[in-house]
């Protein structure tokens, strides 16, 4: 395993070409007015300090350091505070950390009042969400929210609750909506170039590096993460839901835990599995803190702190998530969604197929073709980081494709252009947005931006999934008693409290 930019989310996803691009294809990137000169930056305090949050940590302390500065840091875990706060040091041209006041969660309000903060960005455990955006709200902070918005029903009430008393903003972090070929989809169907959609298929493939790494962490539990469903599936139900421009009505699902897991071992001969993969040699599976600075300073040196494994064997007891998962869903105005989403595939990547009254739209992504296994047995993560680099794989190369097809037409290829930073392309785009939305020049009529009611309406459809997983039957969403959460992106009254903060 090779070490990453920090503004890579997640260590084990594939890794783009626009992750190492400055430059993205023409009308990408929306157009920002200049800094007023008079104008105070806005103070930022992180909440999570696990690998997720150094997106947000290079973003204040690199392109957007002129319009926002990082003035504190949440966290139970001091080692993973150490990591960030060393490296605000270094951006800062300090010759040791940076010193950023340290606050554990019990003290949040208090890490508000005294440091002035503006805005939270949370990046914490998914189920510690709704505790964490209510509290600061009512504190007197802005919000930035890490997907999804929260694990439950009593979450978003909580928040949308929080939201209305106080009048607080809440911004959604979506970047797929900000990667051209997601929003190059949506720009067709705005076009009326297929009609009225009638259905959508969707198809997410997570490979045995990137899929299993939710079987190996926190998100293993489904108290923490929700699951899949919530956790992943979020950013792909916001997808259709902005696509489509519509509410999910009633959702239906089918899905178990058919792979990972100790049974599913045992049931295929696996034999005994080490509890963890640090140390293991030869095992495609193993994850080794070791291998990635990163991941071992945040997480192998730090779990002296709480316990914490980053690096779980996916075939270990305590799995309470799927990793296969089926879901119907319809929408208001009359379309169908078919989902699946299998956390084991051998390839990495997503097809959507759009069907429309005048004709039909198909995007293709491959963000990862195989998983390269070395002499050793070790996964590759980055192949252009070996001697010789990885050769081609001419069957399934890595890209993205859009076609649009017309009843009585020919297939026509519509252009996708570049865009920078991970996800797609979309990351270093959205980040333009959530800290300088309000320098925007012009409205994006794409609409990417996100906030409480589109939070909300991702989230919907993955708790329904979850009841319906567990009943067999068919959930309509207004019966989750979500009916005015986010409408208006304002809405009435939570207590807060104070607890414990895990992180991603």
């Amino acid at each position: 395993m090779t070490q990453h930019s920090p503004v890579d989310q997640n260590p084990t996803a594939p890794q783009p070409a626009s992750s190492t691009s400055a430059h993205a294809g023409s009308g990408v990137v929306p157009d920002f007015a200049p800094v007023p000169t008079d104008r105070p930056r806005r103070r930022y305090a992180v909440a999570g300090t696990g690998h997720r949050a150094g997106m947000y940590v290079a973003a204040l302390t690199g392109e957007h350091a002129d319009v926002g500065e990082l003035v504190a840091w949440l966290d139970p875990n001091p080692g993973r505070i150490d990591f960030y706060d060393a490296q605000v040091g270094r951006a800062l041209g300090l010759d040791g950390p940076a010193g950023l006041p340290r606050y554990t969660p019990d003290g949040l309000e208090a890490m508000i009042a005294e440091q002035s903060v503006d805005v939270v960005v949370i990046t914490s455990l998914d189920r510690t969400h709704a505790e964490l955006v209510d509290r600061a709200m009512r504190a007197g902070a802005d919000v930035v929210v890490e997907k999804p918005l929260t694990t439950d029903v009593e979450g978003c009430r909580r928040i949308t609750r929080a939201v209305g008393d106080t009048g607080r903003d809440l911004v959604m972090t979506f970047n797929y909506r900000y990667a051209p070929r997601n929003s190059t989809l949506r720009q067709v169907i705005a076009s009326g170039a297929i009609g009225e959609v009638t259905s959508v298929h969707f198809e997410w493939a997570l490979d045995t590096v990137h899929g299993a790494d939710y079987f190996r962490r926190w998100h293993r539990d489904k108290a923490n993460s929700g699951g899949l469903l919530v956790h992943k599936s979020s950013h792909h139900f916001d997808l259709v839901n902005w696509w489509l421009g519509d509410d999910p009505v009633r959702v239906y699902a089918s899905g178990a835990l058919r792979f990972y897991g100790d049974t599913n071992a045992a049931d295929r001969g696996l034999g005994p599995r080490p509890e963890r993969g640090t140390g293991v040699e030869g095992d495609p599976f193993a994850l080794d803190l070791r291998s990635d600075p990163r991941l071992e300073a945040l997480y192998l040196a730090s779990e002296q702190h709480d316990g914490y494994l980053r690096d779980r064997d996916v075939f270990t007891p305590g799995i309470t998530i799927e990793d296969n998962m089926s879901v119907l869903v319809d929408y208001r105005r009359g379309a169908t969604l078919t989902y699946s989403l299998n956390a084991h595939a051998p390839w990495e990547g997503y097809r959507v197929t759009v069907n429309g009254t005048h004709g039909r739209a198909e995007l293709e992504v491959v963000e990862r073709g195989f998983v390269e296994v070395d002499a050793d047995g070790k996964v590759v993560l980055d192949p252009s980081a070996v001697p010789g680099g990885s050769p081609v794989d001419d069957l399934r190369p890595e890209g993205d494709t859009l076609v649009v097809q017309r009843h009585w037409h020919r297939a026509e290829r519509v252009p996708i252009p570049d865009g920078i930073g991970g996800h797609g392309g979309g990351d270093a785009i959205l980040l333009k947005d959530v800290f300088r939305r309000d320098l925007r020049l012009g409205d994006d009529p794409l609409g990417r931006a996100a906030g409480l009611r589109d939070g909300v309406r991702a989230v919907s459809v993955g708790i329904a999934a979850n009841r319906s997983l567990t009943t067999g039957q068919a959930v309509l969403v207004d019966d989750l008693g979500l009916t005015d959460a986010g409408d208006g992106d304002r809405s009435t009254d939570a207590t807060a409290g104070a607890g414990g903060t895990p992180v991603r």
